[in-house]
C-alpha cells in the first residue's frame, strides 16, 4: 500500500527539531534571565545590564569593533563584487572561488596562521589589539560579504545602465544611481551577515592575545562563573538587538526592491 504524506506532516521533524533545539532553550534563557539564584522572578538582572559600566563599555567596544569590521568588508568586497560580476572572464567563478576556498580549512587553523603573519610584522601583538581584531575579523568574515554582493551584482539588468549612459549619464553616475541602489540587498545581507556574528565572535580576540572583552566573552565569562541569571539576561538583551537590526534590515531590503522594481 503506497503512503502518501501530507505537507503537514513531512514539516513534524522540522517542528520538532524547532521546539528541541531553539524554543525550548530560548525559555530556558529567559527564565534564568528574569530570576535570581533563588529561582525568584526579579528584573534586577536588567537594571544591572543598563547600569553597570563594565557591560555598557563591552557593548560599545563591541558595537565599534563590529562596525569597523563591516564597512572593512565591504570597502574590499564590494569592488572585488563589483569588478567579478562586471567581467567578462571565463576564469571569474575560479576567482570567486579563490576568496572561498578560506571557509573550507578550520577556523582556527586560519587565525593561528594569521596570528602567525601578525606576528612577524609587528613582534607583539598586544602592541595594536583592536587593529589585530579587525583584520583577524576582516579576514574571517570577508567571503560572507563577497558572496551576497556578487549574487546581487550578477542579476543587474544590464540594459538598465545602458540605458543612463544614453541618457548622458557617465559612468560614475550610473553606478551611484542605477547600481549601487539595485546592488543595495546584497549590502544589507552582507552587512547583516558580518556585522551581527561580529559583535559576538570572541574567539578571534583571545587567539590574537586580545585582553578586551567583547559581548560574548562577556556572556561566556558570566557563565563560567556560573552565574547564568546575568548571562542569561546578556544574552536576551543582545538577541533583541540582533533582532532589531534583522527588522530594520529586511525592511530596508524590501523597500530597496520596491524603488528596484518602480525603476525596472
Amino acid at each position: 500500500m503506497k503512503m502518501v504524506f501530507s505537507r503537514k506532516q513531512l514539516g513534524i521533524p522540522y517542528a520538532l527539531f524547532l521546539i528541541l533545539f531553539v524554543v525550548a532553550p530560548l525559555f530556558v534563557i529567559i527564565y534564568y534571565a528574569f530570576t535570581n539564584g533563588s529561582g525568584q522572578f526579579t528584573i534586577s538582572n536588567l537594571t544591572d545590564f543598563f547600569t553597570n559600566p563594565n557591560t555598557l563599555g563591552t557593548l560599545c567596544y563591541s558595537f565599534v569593533l563590529a562596525f569597523t569590521t563591516t564597512c572593512v568588508c565591504l570597502l574590499i568586497a564590494y569592488p572585488v563584487a563589483y569588478i567579478l560580476a562586471r567581467s567578462e572572464w571565463k576564469a571569474k567563478s575560479i576567482i570567486l572561488m579563490i576568496f572561498i576556498t578560506p571557509m573550507w580549512i578550520n577556523f582556527t587553523l586560519r587565525i593561528t596562521a594569521l596570528k602567525e603573519i601578525l606576528t612577524l610584522f609587528e613582534k607583539n601583538l598586544a602592541y595594536f589589539p583592536f587593529l589585530n581584531s579587525v583584520i583577524g575579523m576582516s579576514y574571517d568574515f570577508l567571503p560572507f560579504m563577497i558572496l551576497p554582493l556578487y549574487t546581487t551584482l550578477t542579476k543587474l539588468d544590464q540594459s538598465l545602465i545602458e540605458a543612463s549612459c544614453d541618457l548622458g549619464a557617465g559612468p560614475v553616475q550610473s553606478f551611484l544611481r542605477v547600481t549601487l541602489p539595485l546592488s543595495t540587498p546584497g549590502i544589507i545581507s552582507g552587512v547583516s551577515m558580518v556585522f551581527l556574528p561580529a559583535m559576538t565572535n570572541y574567539v578571534v580576540l583571545d587567539m590574537l592575545y586580545n585582553s578586551t572583552y567583547i559581548m560574548g566573552s562577556l556572556i561566556g565569562s558570566y557563565f563560567s562563573a556560573y552565574d547564568w541569571n546575568n548571562g542569561s539576561m546578556i544574552a536576551l538583551v543582545l538577541l533583541a538587538i540582533i533582532c532589531i537590526f534583522t527588522f530594520f534590515g529586511n525592511n530596508a531590503d524590501e523597500d530597496s526592491q520596491a524603488r528596484g522594481g518602480a525603476m525596472l
